[in-house]
């Protein structure tokens, strides 16, 4: 049996490897991949890739490039954001933060702090709901509500990165966001950080992290996780050290469009 980044009913482990494009169309998907290792790239498949592709999602980079984009998702706060904005500012590292309304609402300093120094806010919708079980119309209002949201406390205005809550979308979710602006950002490392009274120490985090690192990660961590906050400065001073190199999410998409030849010149 496959490394599999999320515990998974059994059935879904031996089809998911087997789906074809089209049985994936109307399919909830609970994101899932093989685990990337010793450098190689996470790999969920080729049927999973079309389907990203389709709809200009994506969850990795370039294979040849030791780039990393770093990205968070604060469903609510939990005391550690600051410590996690302090350590990208010390380490000039911008980062991508998934937020909900929740969110938003409750820790609008952090918000407001998150876009001053550079990082992104991206859409992890209102009330974090499987979106694969509303309608269209209540899809369109959660990712709204955010976005107007995002722009009254901060400023930013753009939002065109969207994280499905829970990990769970389907083709009609994809096309229903592509539709409304928003590239879903899904992931190529991640580890199970965000249970909060079942942290188990920095180095948990730090060995998860280095473990599955690879040229062009996706990375996600829970700013809920003192686990996280407490391995980050290590983690990105060691990357470094390893080559690696931090870019945002819009570094991606620019270089994304550059090899389209989507550019005119």
């Amino acid at each position: 049996m496959k490394r599999w980044l999320f515990t998974l009913p059994l059935f879904f482990l031996v089809f998911s490897q087997v789906y074809t494009a089209e049985a994936l169309s109307n399919h909830p998907i609970h994101w899932g991949f093989k685990k990337g290792s010793d450098g190689k790239q996470a790999e969920a498949g080729e049927a999973y890739d079309e389907l990203l592709e389709k709809y200009d999602a994506f969850y990795k980079g370039n294979p040849e490039e030791k780039v990393l984009y770093l990205t968070f998702d604060n469903g609510y706060e939990n005391g550690y954001t600051e410590k996690i904005l302090d350590i990208l500012k010390q380490e000039k590292v911008p980062a991508a933060f998934f937020v909900t309304g929740h969110y938003l609402e409750s820790a609008p300093e952090l918000a407001k702090r998150m876009v001053q120094e550079g990082h992104i806010i991206g859409n992890h919708s209102w009330s974090h709901p499987d979106m694969t079980q509303i309608s269209e119309e209540k899809i369109q209002e959660e990712l709204e509500r955010v976005k107007q949201k995002t722009a009254a406390l901060t400023g930013q205005t753009d939002m065109q990165y969207l994280r499905p809550p829970r990990g769970i979308l389907s083709e009609r979710t994809l096309s229903v966001a592509r539709e409304q602006g928003y590239i879903h950002v899904l992931w190529s490392l991640a580890f199970k950080d965000w249970q909060t009274d079942q942290q188990k120490g920095w180095k948990y985090a730090y060995d998860n992290i280095m473990r599955q690192v690879h040229p062009g990660a996706v990375i996600l961590l829970h700013t809920v996780s003192k686990d996280n906050a407490e391995a980050l400065e290590q983690v990105i001073q060691d990357l470094k050290k390893d080559g690696y190199t931090f870019k945002s999410l819009d570094d991606f998409r620019i270089q994304e469009r550059i090899q389209n030849n989507d550019f005119i010149f």
